[in-house]
């Protein structure tokens, strides 16, 4: 049998074979396996080109980290079928000393008081990416049981949520109305699809009535950003090269805060994310009700007439480094703005045209393009010249 021949026949094989977990759910280093390696026969006329080897070892410590995820994830299934008799504490605990054990067989200790509130969190930071996906899956099921939402949030920030954990991470959040938690998500989770796409707008645009309460920390939030915006344009604690910063900072995160509803601020990350598909966003807009359509084109509205207000807004992206002004990586620009109402109305053309309320609403959206687009022809113009200059 030829090389190719093998190749392809263990290509089939291994494509009819199920899918199952990996038995080394952690990353491994290949160097000192591969080098451990031996032909399993010295014949040197062999009959197939491909020759079997012998001596593939993990190390030590990699035995000692599969095998305590594997004891780990014994006894958070056993508490997570009988979650009614287990709090919040008992997971806690448990899940700081899998880590603390991590940390031990590696050589990492981190100096933190464990009574402290950010010791979870801060574990997760230096030994989160020694556990394995199993482990990390199960635990991600267990915040959302018992409610741990630092800790979750810590997996968000640090990347150790599996993308293909989204949707059901999504999906639990909106049910347990987390609305703090789904702004995180849409703004680190990069490869959102369609179905929870449509799921957070439907969600932002239509709140429900008792959703408002998991809000709360997002307005308190936007609201201290705000104070920081203006205590920077100021000239408080700001050198000299960032107080022109501190001024078009200030003036963006004003924009993005004033006259927007709570709902909206968290709209706003989704539509400045520079992952956000065209297609799947166009796919989402298909399926939104009629209620939803007029709250999204309102909130666009909101958005054009400011940017017509104030044209001299610009992005900031260095102000979230700079001054701290970290909202400033949350609020789209005029051409995300645009991007997404063309295809709304590309989308919705003939039911937008026969909805009176809103095509009156379209309309007044006219004179502000059109005072939009002659600023932007002047502004070329502007740099054109400059540039020739």
């Amino acid at each position: 049998m030829s090389l190719l021949e093998l190749i392809t026949k263990a290509s089939s094989a291994s494509a009819t074979m199920p899918e199952e977990e990996s038995n080394y759910p952690i990353v491994l280093n290949p160097d000192p396996i591969m080098l451990s390696l031996t032909p399993e026969s010295e014949d040197p006329k062999p009959e197939r080109p491909i020759k079997k080897v012998t001596g593939w070892e993990i190390s030590q410590t990699d035995k000692e980290l599969i095998e305590l995820g594997e004891q780990f994830c014994k006894q958070l299934r056993m508490k997570l079928k009988n979650a009614n008799h287990h709090g919040k504490d008992e997971f806690l605990e448990l899940f700081t000393s899998h880590l603390v054990k991590i940390g031990e067989k590696v050589g990492i200790s981190v100096e933190l008081d464990q009574l402290e509130e950010g010791y979870a969190c801060k574990l997760i930071e230096k030994l989160g990416r020694l556990m394995g996906r199993d482990v990390r899956s199960l635990i991600l099921e267990a915040c959302i049981v018992f409610e741990v939402w630092g800790v979750l949030e810590s997996l968000v920030t640090n990347g150790l949520v599996e993308h293909s954990c989204t949707s059901n991470l999504v999906h639990n959040l909106i049910e347990k109305r987390k609305s703090d938690l789904i702004d995180l998500c849409v703004k680190h989770l990069s490869d959102i699809q369609t179905y929870e796409l449509m799921c957070i707008l439907k969600y932002f645009l239509l709140l429900p009535d008792d959703g408002y309460e998991s809000l709360v920390s997002v307005r308190k939030d936007w609201e201290s950003q705000a104070l920081l915006a203006i205590e920077k344009a100021s000239g408080k604690g700001v050198s000299g090269k960032h107080k022109s910063l501190a001024k078009d900072s200030s003036l963006l995160v004003m924009l993005a805060h004033d006259g927007f509803s709570v709902t909206e601020l968290c709209l706003h990350s989704l539509f400045s994310s520079q992952n956000l598909d065209e297609a799947i966003f166009s796919a989402c807009i298909g399926k939104l009700n009629g209620e939803e359509l007029k709250s999204l084109i309102r909130y666009f509205g909101k958005w054009l007439r400011k940017y017509e207000r104030f044209p001299q807004v610009v992005p900031c992206p260095k102000a979230s480094s700079a001054l701290g002004l970290k909202v400033c990586d949350w609020i789209p620009a005029l051409e995300n703005v645009i991007k997404c109402l063309s295809l709304v109305v590309d989308e919705h053309f003939s039911s937008l045209a026969l909805q009176s309320e809103v095509r009156e609403e379209l309309r007044s959206f006219e004179g502000v393009v059109n005072s939009l687009a002659s600023e932007a022809r002047l502004c070329g113009t502007l740099a054109i010249l400059t540039k020739r200059l």
